[in-house]
């Protein structure tokens, strides 16, 4: 998340393998108070929606999660083209 004028800086994550692996979620849930937000990260199957994890954060956190998020994703549209959202009706399993 560092701006443009600053040097970013290198950090290294130790993690358990099967935490490195990462998780899928295709559906996500966000609920707040006013000391912290809460997101659920879910994954909707057939077989219903199971939760993946839960993050919980300070408001100020979220904030700086939706400038880096926003960036990345313009970063990522001007290198791969605009992503085309589907509408939440056709995400249903048929």
């Amino acid at each position: 998340m560092a701006k443009s004028n600053q040097q970013q800086q290198q950090i290294q994550v130790n993690a358990a393998d099967e935490m490195s692996l990462g998780r899928y979620s295709n559906l996500m849930m966000v609920a707040h108070s006013p000391d912290e937000f809460m997101l659920d990260w879910l994954l909707n199957t057939p077989n219903g929606t199971h939760l993946v994890s839960r993050i919980i954060v300070a408001p100020g956190h979220v904030k700086r999660i939706i400038e880096a998020l926003t960036i990345n994703l313009r970063q990522y549209e001007e290198k791969f083209g605009e992503i085309k959202v589907i509408d939440q009706d056709d995400q249903k399993f048929h």
